[in-house]
């Protein structure tokens, strides 16, 4: 069975940090790009970054770039997003996808079930 089990939620204060992991399992991993997204309430799932396979390549939304960092260790199956200098328009659901390089979410075929961040102003 396919899955990919996102942790590291939560609450914080706005300027601190969480960091996100991803931990995919069920089939073999070689050559999918790893993305997260978030969905804000009354809002539409929106890209935060993605890494290609073997850390070649990232991509970042402007709203994110120079504050989180994505980061896959192969050896250990496990995607990480580390998110600094958060903000209260950080606050979402986060989910952790796997798929093809792009920004789309239709190009992902698999997606975890989502972690929450909440960000306290």
């Amino acid at each position: 069975q396919v899955r990919l089990i996102e942790s590291g939620g939560g609450l914080v204060q706005a300027g601190g940090s969480l960091r996100l992991s991803c931990i995919p399992s069920g089939r073999d991993w070689t050559g999918y790009t790893m993305g997260w997204f978030r969905q804000a309430p009354g809002k539409d799932r929106e890209f935060v970054a993605a890494i290609a396979w073997g850390g070649s390549e990232t991509s970042y939304d402007d709203s994110v770039k120079g504050r989180f960092t994505i980061s896959r260790d192969d050896a250990k199956n496990t995607v990480y997003l580390q998110m600094n200098n958060l903000k209260s328009e950080d606050t979402a659901i986060y989910y952790c996808a796997a798929g093809s390089w792009s920004q789309r979410s239709n190009t992902y075929k698999y997606w975890g079930q989502g972690t929450q961040v909440t960000v306290a102003s």
